[in-house]
């Protein structure tokens, strides 16, 4: 049997990753595990056409941020891994300094201590050294750090082929198999 993967949707913009995520795990019938922050479900709203209902259908459970009694706050419950996709500057201040104020945090130091992947699409541009040492910090911690740089190799047609890219990427770093886009030399 499959392990569930947790996913993460931040406040930063690009919470269109966390929902891309979201629905190739669904259609591939893999378990999800979705913490949305506050800050994201705003920006669902403020970003996309989804309502944050609909994305919450896209998950098979979803936490509410201040559930530090979920079963993705303990080691115990076994996972493949986690992905927060958008990741905010505050959210990655948080994992690299093991602040665990929140679910969605402390899902990923929970993570970080299993030592199973943890994969952040730090969303954040331009950067100043304080975000770099954060990300230095975090990847010290385990982490995977990714921002959703888009690539132009698969001959992007729009905006989804490069949204898809960059979380093929994540899916990688999970080890989970995809066809979200045509890989180098294919």
């Amino acid at each position: 049997m499959a392990l569930p993967v947790v996913i993460g949707i931040s406040g930063a913009s690009g919470v269109i990753y966390g929902i891309e995520t979201l629905k190739a795990l669904c259609r591939m019938g893999m378990e999800t595990h979705l913490i949305l922050s506050h800050a994201g479900k705003t920006n669902i709203e403020i970003e996309t056409n989804y309502s944050v209902q609909q994305v919450r259908k896209m998950a098979t459970i979803v936490y509410e941020p201040e559930d530090m009694t979920a079963a993705v706050a303990s080691g115990s419950f076994l996972t493949r891994g986690m992905l927060v996709a958008p990741c905010t500057i505050k959210t990655l201040s948080a994992i690299a300094n093991s602040y665990n104020s929140n679910l969605l945090v402390r899902a990923a130091d929970v993570t970080l201590k299993e030592k199973r992947p943890l994969v952040l699409m730090v969303r954040e541009t331009p950067l100043h050294k304080g975000h770099l040492d954060l990300m230095s910090r975090a990847a010290d911690l385990g982490a995977i750090i990714l921002p959703p740089v888009p690539a132009f190799y698969h001959q992007p047609e729009n905006i989804e082929d490069l949204i898809r890219q960059s979380v093929g990427k994540a899916f990688d770093l999970l080890k989970i198999e995809h066809n979200l886009f045509r890989r180098w030399g294919a």
